[in-house]
């Protein structure tokens, strides 16, 4: 095993904790060298396949946490199986990134599902909209103004009650579901805040992805019924095993 996966099960350390939290969001649409879209192979593609490959780290941990990273964008679109890639239907770079962020739940949700009796469980989160990484290196500057995410003068808005956030109030959920005792026997969930969230309908009026990017930040309300399928968790699993060959069976050890 090739990567920083396969150095580290050399080792033979156990691996307490996984966040798994780089990505990719609002890019012009664009494929890997397998053809699948961007968002897909990298948000959460790469994510499962580290996740995966780690297995026998993270069983020898006999109590390990995966964390993945996803957003409040995943309430603007389901994992359409029928074309993940963007080939027959119309493509919107943020209806991409939504259904990465929605995979991003589905795999915490089956992960856990399959590793909690080996003592592994897994959460997903959304960290809030936050100026100050990369992430959003696609949007222009009036975008964000329009989004309410920067003043007049550029400058990031602060204001975690409305889910706009620093980088460090941005981690604070990531650190509580990796650490926190609240979750001890837990696995599976959406967080929100510091918080497991419920599960709530989109709104349509505020949820829209043509308007994403110019006038709207789909509002952080919880978990989108889409994302809370157990049957369409374990689905993109087999998915995913089927494009990476990285599965539970022969990754475990």
């Amino acid at each position: 095993m090739r990567g920083s996966d396969g150095w580290f099960l050399g080792s033979g350390r156990p691996l307490h904790i996984l966040v798994n939290s780089a990505g990719i969001m609002g890019v012009p649409l664009s494929r890997d060298s397998r053809g699948y879209e961007s968002h897909f192979a990298t948000n959460h593609l790469g994510h499962y396949q580290l996740a995966v490959r780690l297995l026998p780290a993270l069983l020898a941990a006999r109590g390990a946490r995966v964390v993945a990273v996803s957003a409040a964008a995943h309430r603007l679109s389901p994992m359409v199986f029928d074309d993940p890639w963007f080939e027959r239907r119309g493509y919107h770079p943020m209806l991409g990134y939504g259904q990465s962020k929605t995979a991003n739940i589905l795999f915490a949700r089956e992960l856990d599902r399959l590793g909690a009796e080996h003592g592994v469980r897994a959460f997903s989160l959304h960290p809030g909209a936050i100026i100050g990484t990369n992430l959003s290196g696609y949007a222009s500057p009036e975008s964000l103004r329009a989004m309410g995410l920067v003043d007049a003068d550029g400058n990031p808005v602060i204001d975690p009650y409305a889910g706009k956030k620093t980088v460090q109030q941005g981690a604070s959920t990531s650190v509580w579901c990796a650490v926190s005792p609240q979750l001890a026997g837990l696995g599976g969930a959406y967080c929100l805040d510091n918080n497991i969230a419920v599960v709530a309908e989109p709104d349509p009026h505020t949820l829209d992805p043509h308007r994403h990017g110019t006038s709207s930040v789909p509002a952080p309300a919880g978990l989108a019924p889409h994302a809370a399928d157990p049957e369409t968790a374990t689905r993109l699993w087999t998915l995913s095993e089927h494009l990476t060959a990285a599965s539970w069976a022969t990754c475990r050890g």
